[in-house]
């Protein structure tokens, strides 16, 4: 129960944290494009454990993190990796988890769904 409190607040974090740490550019992205409302809060958890810790995504979340789109995505990573809390984890492997979190989506849903 404890593992699940530590990531609903590193969710929250993902999605609330850095606002005065943030850059200008990621925020900006952030407000143009609604980005922190696009994602359900157990589809955020996924991704973010996806990214940030050892996880899969489902389909249905794979198809909240398109609805969010690349550049949201890139941009909530970004500044996420801004707080303070993650100074010690490396960026380019996150970037890499990130990175590799969207490919996985994208085959997910290119693939056509067996017939039944």
């Amino acid at each position: 129960m404890a593992s699940l409190n530590v990531y609903s607040v590193l969710v929250v974090l993902f999605l609330t944290c850095g606002a005065v740490m943030a850059t200008k550019e990621n925020d900006q992205i952030n407000k143009e494009n609604n980005c922190e409302t696009k994602m359900g809060f157990p589809c955020v958890l996924e991704a973010f454990t996806s990214i940030f810790k050892t996880g899969s995504i489902s389909n249905k979340c794979c198809g909240e993190l398109f609805v969010l789109g690349k550049v949201c995505h890139s941009a909530l990573v970004k500044r996420t990796l801004e707080n303070p809390l993650f100074k010690y984890v490396s960026p380019a492997t996150i970037i890499a988890q990130s990175i590799q979190t969207w490919n996985n989506c994208l085959a997910l849903i290119d693939s056509p769904s067996p017939s039944a």
